[in-house]
């Protein structure tokens, strides 16, 4: 008899947990559904990830502010 995926999934999720935590961060944060439906709108029509969102902010807020003094 086979496994179902969700026990094999659930298998695979436990043993590499450590080595995805390592490798990823995850932000747990929210922003109003409204402003998000209207992000997630606009990253569908130019067909962006919200990784490439996350980018192109973080590199204009580097050119906004500048780099560190001590960088």
């Amino acid at each position: 008899m086979r496994m179902p995926k969700s026990v094999i999934d659930k298998r695979y999720e436990e043993k590499h947990k450590a080595e995805r935590k390592a490798r990823h961060l995850v932000w747990g944060t929210s922003v109003d559904r409204e402003y998000a439906e209207e992000i997630n709108e606009f990253l569908k029509k130019r067909k962006l990830t919200k990784v490439e969102l996350i980018a192109a902010g973080y590199q204009a807020l580097q050119n906004q502010y500048g780099p560190k003094k001590n960088e």
